[in-house]
Order: C-alpha cells, then sequence, then structure tokens
C-alpha cells in the first residue's frame, strides 16, 4: 500500500538519523554534532608560573653538546607566531627601551639582522609572560647582578665593554624600533628560550624545541605556558635606567645624572667606578683588589668593575668600600674595617669557585644568599 511505503521510507530516515547521531557523539564525546569545538587550555592559578632557571650549562665538549641537542624532538605541533608587539610608552621610556632591547639584539646576535630579530622576538615574548618582568630592559638585565646565571650572558660576562660601529649600533636600533613597533619574527614562534647548537643548558630537556634558526635552538614551555593565552601580561611603558646601559646609551646616563660624554666610552667606568687605591698580595702571586667604590653608582655595577678589573686572571680577589676613610690598602685589615665592607669578589678558576657578595645593611638584595655574613 502507498501509506505502508511512506511509513517504512520515515522509518529508515529516522534510524539513519539515529546511528549518525551516535557516531558523531562517539568520535565527540560531550559534544553537540559539527557544532562542537575542542576545549581550550585551562590556565593554571596566577601563582603558579614556571621557574626561570638561569642560563647553566653542562660540562660536555661541544660535539657531545650538538649530538645532544640534535637528539631533541622539534615540536611543530601547536606552532603559533607571537602577535604583534606595541610599546605602550614613548619619549625617553621607549628610548631606553630601544637601547635595551638593541643592546641584547647586538651583543646575542651581532650585526645580523635576521638573528637580531629573532632575539628581540624571544625578549618581547618574555615580557608578555607572567614568569619574567614586566619591562623591556627588566628582562634583558634579568639577573645581571650575579657573576653567573643571569639570562643573557651579555648583560653579566663583561661584553658590554666592547664597543660594535656606530653604524651597525644605529642598525640595531632601527631593528629594535621595529619590533616595539609592530614587527614580528614569525619563524622563532613563542620561544621563551634559545641557545647555540654548541652548548647544552640544564633547562633543555625540560622544554620543547620548536625552531632552529642556523646554530640556534628556540624552546617554549609544555602545556599552558607555551600557548598564546599565557602571553597577555601587560608591559610597562615606562623602562627606567640601566647603570651597564649609561656608556653605551646618552638616554640611560642622563636619567642617572651622569654626563653624556660618558656614552660610548667605557661601559664599565660609566658606573661611578673609582680608581684602584692599592693592590695586595703581589708577594704571594695571588692578586687582590682593594678599592673606593661611588656610593651613588648602581650595586649592581660593582660586579662589572670586579670582572673588568679581574679580567681574566685565574685568582682574582676585589674588595671594595663606599667609605674611603675605612678603606685599608692591604688584608691587614681590623674588625670595623672588614664590616664595613660594602662589595667583595673572588674568583678561583683552581678550585672553581666565583662569589659577588653584598654588605646588605647597606644595599639590600633581594636574594639573602648574595649578602655578607656579618
Amino acid at each position: 500500500m502507498p501509506l505502508g511505503r511512506d511509513w517504512t521510507g520515515w522509518l529508515f530516515v529516522l534510524l539513519a538519523a539515529v546511528a549518525i547521531g551516535a557516531v558523531l557523539h562517539a568520535s565527540n564525546p560531550g559534544g553537540t554534532g559539527s557544532l562542537a569545538t575542542r576545549p581550550h587550555p585551562v590556565a593554571p592559578p596566577a601563582d603558579v608560573v614556571p621557574e626561570v632557571l638561569p642560563m647553566e650549562l653542562a660540562p660536555v665538549t661541544e660535539d657531545d653538546a650538538r649530538s645532544a641537542n640534535a637528539r631533541i624532538a622539534l615540536i611543530t605541533k601547536g606552532f603559533i607566531a607571537a602577535r604583534p608587539f606595541l610599546y605602550a610608552g614613548n619619549g625617553d621610556a621607549r628610548l631606553r627601551a630601544r637601547d635595551c632591547l638593541a643592546a641584547a639584539m647586538i651583543y646575542e646576535a651581532g650585526d645580523d639582522a635576521k638573528g637580531q630579530q629573532a632575539v628581540g622576538q624571544v625578549i618581547i615574548n618574555r615580557a608578555r609572560h607572567p614568569a619574567f618582568p614586566k619591562s623591556i630592559c627588566g628582562v634583558v638585565f634579568q639577573g645581571s647582578e650575579r657573576t653567573t646565571g643571569c639570562q643573557f650572558t651579555f648583560t653579566c660576562d663583561g661584553a658590554l665593554g666592547r664597543r660594535y660601529s656606530d653604524a651597525a649600533w644605529i642598525r640595531a636600533q632601527n631593528n629594535a624600533d621595529m619590533m616595539l613597533s609592530g614587527a614580528t619574527y614569525p619563524p622563532v614562534g613563542l620561544a621563551t628560550h634559545y641557545h647555540t647548537d654548541w652548548v647544552r643548558p640544564y633547562w633543555s630537556d625540560s622544554l620543547e624545541k620548536i625552531a632552529i634558526v642556523d646554530t640556534h635552538l628556540f624552546f617554549r614551555w609544555p602545556g599552558y605556558w607555551g600557548t598564546p593565552g599565557a602571553f597577555r601580561g601587560a608591559v610597562s611603558g615606562g623602562d627606567g635606567p640601566v647603570a651597564k646601559m649609561a656608556a653605551l646609551s646618552p638616554l640611560h646616563a642622563i636619567a642617572l645624572g651622569l654626563p653624556t660624554a660618558i656614552a660610548g666610552v667605557d661601559a664599565n667606568a660609566a658606573v661611578g667606578e673609582a680608581r684602584v687605591v692599592a693592590g695586595a698580595g703581589e708577594a704571594t702571586g695571588r692578586d687582590a683588589i682593594y678599592i673606593q667604590l661611588d656610593r651613588k653608582a648602581a650595586p649592581e655595577s660593582f660586579v662589572t668593575t670586579a670582572l673588568r678589573l679581574c679580567g681574566d686572571k685565574p685568582y682574582c680577589k676585589f674588595m671594595g668600600w663606599t667609605n674611603p676613610v675605612l678603606k685599608p690598602d692591604s688584608d691587614a685589615m681590623n674588625d670595623t674595617q672588614r664590616a664595613a665592607m660594602t662589595f667583595s669578589y673572588l674568583r678561583d678558576d683552581k678550585a672553581g669557585f666565583e662569589k659577588a657578595l653584598w654588605n646588605c645593611s647597606e644595599y639590600k638584595r633581594d636574594d639573602v644568599r648574595q649578602c655578607m655574613k656579618r
């Protein structure tokens, strides 16, 4: 009968629809057919951010480092380029941020536009990430008060004492200015870490390798902290002066109350370094330096001064006082003079020892391990 045939047809359509719905549910549980979407990564609590480890290298040969680095898988899934970044500030703050970024670009990558842009992108990524300082200069000089373990090695290994040509510096400034104005370097994505392929940082295996640019490897954090949702921090538009930039950038020198004539002369002497008053310990074949420090200088600058004066000596003992009356001229110091010491640095390559300490009653330090024991 016609009615029976119609009913049979409608029953067949209904059963087919039920079967298709079951397949869709099985392939997308909890979804609603074609309108279902994949769940977004859930952000961890705001106070639970990954630890930023210092750039400490494993003691391996260059060949062994290259082999170990090559064994780390290159992760291409979920690769996303960074959004354009626009610096929020203007005037002198912007110029100081530009010069901090330019310094990192040229001292980390040399006079190479591609390498500079890759370094610049990592610094901007860090500034947007909650695990790092929220300013450009803050990111670049994070940890630079330490003699080892700083985030960018040029900030604590004496490299700022070298100078590139004026033309190369201007090129780096222009590249930095473009990145603060929205330019990006997509090949490194959301990388927050990088290193050359001939070294082996201890953190290499805990991160995801996502890009290779010439001899540099770029990494991001796994999980949520490597996704776009983590890179939404507000970056300060008010970068202040940095003592270590004073000799390179007049904008930093002016803000520190230093004469602009020092810019471009000696990065290490630009932070209030005083003359070496006496050198002792020569009879024992060991170098000791006693120095009067400028009370107005940034305490971080004392490290730079010590590194410059110690040079490449395998053993060097550096001691500084801001009080010239209490500064001794030799190891024969009394308890009052010893207690008044402002800063000390000791390097002993034979013993594998290097340490910088401050008098924390004179200069507060965030890390108590940097304080002299009284």
